[in-house]
């Protein structure tokens, strides 16, 4: 049960954290309880599924950016706008930034002259950087694909 509360508790600040992105990126303050909800279902399946399901932190991404492809594509066609302005505030919150951050720093470790343990920088560079790189193409197919096939069964949407 403990865990469970945790992961609503994350689910609610990733949603809070898509808002913040909502309001940088200049969305009407109508959308944002929409951009919220799109934040805490990425927060609640990516955490839930890293707790309950697996610990693979690129499954658990896609999973949540598939859902929150769905959302958006759903709430989209509701509101008569683009997809995307639902969705890029949330998906946000899944950008790998310690991953790139360690990336970036073992590259940096690799090109200094006193490196004795170069074998293990590199590896756990390249890593990293796999890593980072399989993270941000799941959460990109993973929100592009339902807005696509959520484009073609409601057709383009209008705005008004």
């Amino acid at each position: 049960m403990l865990e469970f509360l945790d992961i609503l508790f994350k689910a609610f600040w990733v949603g809070c954290a898509a808002v913040g992105f909502g309001i940088l990126f200049n969305l009407p303050g109508k959308y944002l309880s929409t951009v919220w909800i799109g934040g805490a279902i990425v927060g609640f399946i990516k955490f839930g599924v890293l707790f309950y399901v697996s610990d693979s932190v690129i499954l658990a991404t896609f999973l949540a950016a598939i859902a929150l492809g769905i959302y958006s594509a759903i709430i989209a066609n509701k509101r008569h706008r683009p997809s995307m302005i639902f969705a890029i505030p949330p998906i946000i919150s899944l950008v790998p930034g310690v991953l790139s951050y360690r990336t970036m720093y073992g590259l940096i470790k690799l090109t200094s002259k006193a490196n004795a343990d170069f074998s293990r920088v590199m590896a756990e560079t390249v890593r990293n950087g796999i890593l980072t790189l399989l993270i941000i193409v799941a959460f990109t197919i993973g929100v592009i694909i339902p807005a696509e096939i959520g484009r073609t069964i409601f057709k383009k949407t209008k705005p008004r």
